[in-house]
């Protein structure tokens, strides 16, 4: 069985920005409300250290592998509960420039294994949590792309 969970949101920014803010991941402790401590680097099979606080619920701790990325456009991450096939989430994220010069940024995760049936509240949180992130990310990426330095000549 599975449940997937997707949210976006159009952000007032460019590619480049938004980029910019989720992959920094240190920077997730100042803005992020639902990751709130991150750690790692974005790499094919590199392991990333997150705390995730869903609204209404308590903190996890998680370490998924990274097992896609697609500088400035896809990030996809594989984290498990357990052993394989109890509870796994394959999250990612999806930026698309718009002509407008915006960012279609879409946030999604697959949920799969024996424990989905009795997750409900759990899935309902988590896209509580998306939902606030995205709009966390949009604020975030806006303040860069309007306080970036200018260029020197």
């Amino acid at each position: 069985m599975s449940k997937i969970i997707t949210t976006n949101v159009t952000i007032n920014a460019a590619v480049d920005a938004v980029w910019q803010a989720l992959t920094d991941l240190d920077g997730y402790r100042r803005w992020n409300p639902f990751i709130t401590a991150a750690a790692g680097t974005f790499g094919v099979g590199e392991r990333l250290d997150l705390t995730m606080h869903p609204p209404g619920g308590r903190a996890m701790n998680f370490r998924p592998w990274v097992t896609a990325v697609e500088h400035h456009r896809y990030i996809e991450w594989l984290g498990r509960l357990g052993m394989p096939g109890i509870f796994d989430g394959r999250h990612s994220f999806t930026l698309t420039a718009t002509a407008s010069g915006r960012t279609l940024l879409q946030q999604s995760e697959t949920f799969s294994g024996a424990l989905i049936p009795f997750s409900g509240s759990l899935l309902t949180r988590t896209r509580a949590g998306f939902q606030a992130m995205n709009e966390a990310l949009a604020h975030e990426a806006n303040c860069l792309s309007t306080h970036r330095p200018d260029p020197v000549d």
